[in-house]
């Protein structure tokens, strides 16, 4: 199995979902190799719930990672789950087009790129 996806499947095992059950591991792998991991954090009022996207991302910025060579996400779900649009947001700014794979717990996954699955994104160019 690739590391990377095992760490995402490992990270789900953590995640805070007591309202939604719904458990999310994430694996990125920056420029070194390294791996940083993330799970879902669930809040009671939801809305303030942080994805394991982010929590993997925000770890590995505050960790000094800066650029990014893939993510995986992990659910217990029948289809893939792809990452939300605050995720997918931040994916962008922060790594750019990189490799994304989709994984659940039957074994199935998907691989494809960030600009897939987010085309046409806004970002800082627009801003300058």
């Amino acid at each position: 199995m690739d590391p990377l996806l095992g760490a995402a499947l490992q990270a789900r095992e953590q995640a805070h979902a007591p309202f939604s059950g719904f458990k999310v591991g994430a694996a990125v792998e920056d420029e070194h190799g390294r791996i940083h991991t993330g799970c879902n954090v669930e809040n009671a009022t939801l809305g303030l719930t942080v994805c394991a996207e982010r929590v993997a991302v925000f770890k590995a910025v505050s960790e000094g990672a800066r650029k990014f060579r893939r993510l995986a996400v992990a659910a217990d779900s029948a289809g893939l789950t792809p990452p939300c649009g605050a995720c997918r947001q931040i994916l962008w700014e922060l790594c750019g087009d990189i490799e994304i794979i989709l994984a659940n717990l039957e074994g199935q996954t998907e691989r494809l790129r960030l600009a897939d699955l987010f085309p046409r994104p806004f970002d800082a160019s627009f801003v300058r």
